[in-house]
């Protein structure tokens, strides 16, 4: 028996005894008069044996049948096997219709070998930090180096900003590694969108941070920062812009089956995959709601074309006396007839936008100017921790292309040895002709 049938037991035996009032057990065990009178007269007939429940031991009547528990686990094997029971879950009802506990499915797919129960470790505690109660006053911006579209196309990175105070994904783009150009291109998205946030919360990444001895003079990410009044934070420690951090976690389980199943492997489908499809039903999804329904975004008050230009690569390099510079191998030479021209030896301002057009500015105007092919110089590119691996990748792809002189010159040989054997080898050059030897003539 289990504790509550002892409990009744005992209760139940002291109303046959008279000990007890039918209405006081009924109170005590939070039953019907009439439900205290069926245990009494189970009681008086069985014993103690008619307080125990007689589905003790019998399948629950509530249990799914076994004709719809195979149905679920044959769409399980087939769409689903490495999916978590969650997840599952949730795609049987959306795609097949299928209304199902997770819990449930987790015990069925543990039972067909799909799940293993996760041993979770302690996880070291870190001081919490209430959210800030509007939307737009702090957006923490990361990306994530992954295989998004596992072995169907090579790693990509996903840049993303996530709103602090609703966990809602503002904005989200895949690019092939993560770069100043990537960044500076999802902010003037971001811009052009939602408008402008109050902070920009980041890692101390190179692209956020400058490690040089001229640490005063900001990136070209922290200039567009300080020209569209956007203050930049920088984080001490990836645990303290956690909800970043866990986005990448949910999305590196979720948008990878996604992308699977919708049956994307290119970057440019992703893109369009996300903004039309998936970021809509994940901030449905996974958003809360904010303390404070005001929005503290501020409206981007420029044109477009000033945004492209605060959103590019700025380059200074100085001008000759004829109002020439060199930039990457090109000769940039400003044309005449400019109502305000610069002084020689003065700065330019060279604009590379994302799309790799030229401008070059004085005074914020630009200016009217012809090309020209300069020295070319050997320029050896640079590489951090994000963008390691990537030419790694490369150089190893290049290496494979290219043939191996020895393996080539073995091959040829063993060829030329499989003609000789059956007779059909046909020397190219005299120095492949066979050697004879000739006796020397004797001399008198």
């Amino acid at each position: 028996m289990s504790c509550k049938e002892l409990e009744r037991y005992a209760l139940i035996k002291r109303v046959v005894g008279k000990e007890l009032s039918q209405s006081f057990a009924a109170t005590q065990l939070g039953l019907s008069v009439r439900q205290i009178k069926r245990l009494c007269a189970a009681y008086c007939v069985n014993g103690a044996q008619g307080i125990v429940s007689k589905q003790r031991g019998k399948p629950s009547n509530r249990q799914t049948n076994a004709a719809r528990r195979n149905q679920i686990m044959t769409l399980v094997h087939a769409h689903y096997r490495d999916f978590g029971p969650q997840l599952a879950s949730e795609y049987l009802q959306s795609q097949h219709g299928q209304s199902l506990s997770h819990e449930t499915l987790r015990q069925w797919m543990i039972e067909d070998g799909l799940w293993t129960a996760k041993v979770r470790r302690a996880k070291r505690a870190h001081p919490s930090r209430e959210r800030r109660p509007c939307t737009g006053e702090l957006i923490q911006i990361d990306g994530s180096p992954h295989a998004w579209f596992e072995d169907r196309a090579p790693k990509c990175t996903l840049i993303a900003f996530i709103d602090d105070a609703t966990s809602q994904i503002m904005g989200a783009r895949f690019y092939p590694t993560e770069t100043t150009v990537a960044y500076l291109d999802v902010l003037q998205r971001y811009v052009r969108q939602h408008g402008r946030p109050v902070s920009l919360y980041s890692d101390r990444h190179g692209v956020f941070t400058n490690h040089k001895e001229t640490k005063d003079t900001p990136t070209q990410f922290g200039r567009a920062c300080l020209q569209l009044e956007i203050e930049s934070i920088l984080a001490l420690s990836p645990q303290a812009k956690g909800r970043v951090e866990r986005l990448f976690q949910t999305l590196q389980d979720r948008l990878v089956k996604a992308l699977r199943l919708a049956g994307i492997s290119d970057i440019d489908s992703a893109n369009s995959y996300l903004e039309d499809t998936y970021i809509a039903g994940h901030n449905k999804r996974f958003g809360v709601q904010a303390h404070n329904k005001e929005n503290a975004h501020r409206a981007y008050v420029g044109t477009a074309i000033d945004l492209q230009r605060i959103c590019a690569l700025h380059h200074q390099r100085q001008y000759s006396s004829t109002l020439a510079c060199q930039f990457e191998n090109q000769i940039l030479q400003v044309l005449a007839g400019h109502a305000d021209v610069p002084k020689g030896r003065s700065q330019a301002d060279i604009v590379v936008h994302l799309d790799g057009r030229l401008e070059v500015l004085h005074n914020g105007q630009p200016l009217r100017f012809t090309q020209f092919n300069g020295i070319e110089r050997v320029q050896v590119q640079t590489a951090n921790e994000k963008t390691l691996n990537e030419r790694v990748d490369q150089a190893c792809a290049a290496a494979g292309r290219k043939s191996n002189p020895m393996a080539r010159l073995a091959a040829q040989i063993a060829h030329q040895n499989a003609q000789r054997l059956q007779g059909i080898y046909t020397p190219s050059h005299p120095s492949e002709l066979p050697r004879t030897r000739y006796k020397r003539k004797a001399t008198g």
